[in-house]
């Protein structure tokens, strides 16, 4: 049986909350996390949550990221760090630009993989990416 991040769709395993619909989120049976229609969909939105923490909290970093996306209280938080680190070959400290392909699409295939324990789909991946640049670039 595939990961519940794999089966919502939603391969970051973006929580529910109040006030806030993404592209591509549909209603599902999972009342904790989000469902999206495809999994472009929930990599846009890993993209757009990343893109959020820098605007509104000044977060740019995997450590500083990973800190707000997994915290301590329910996750291995430095466990995570590393692996994303290591998977996204970037060091946990190196600032990244959330509107640069280059810096952002290894993260999020590294945040995709130990959220779900498989490889992230590179043409969903790739296809999230460009929904989120042509939302949200320059």
């Amino acid at each position: 049986m595939s990961s519940r991040g794999l089966r919502n769709n939603n391969p970051g395993n973006i929580r529910r909350s109040g006030g806030v619909l993404y592209r591509g989120e549909t209603e599902g049976a999972d009342k904790e996390f989000r469902t999206f229609t495809a999994q472009r969909w929930g990599f846009r939105a890993i993209f757009v949550l990343l893109h959020t923490y820098r605007l509104r909290y000044g977060i740019c970093t995997i450590a500083e990221a990973i800190e707000r996306w997994a915290p301590p209280t329910e996750n291995n938080t430095a466990a995570y760090i590393a692996a994303v680190e290591r998977l996204g070959g970037r060091g946990r400290s190196v600032p990244y630009d959330t509107l640069a392909e280059e810096d952002m699409v290894p993260i999020v295939a590294a945040i995709a993989r130990v959220e779900n324990g498989s490889e992230a789909d590179s043409d969903e991946l790739q296809a999230g990416w460009r929904l989120f640049a042509d939302d949200y670039r320059r």
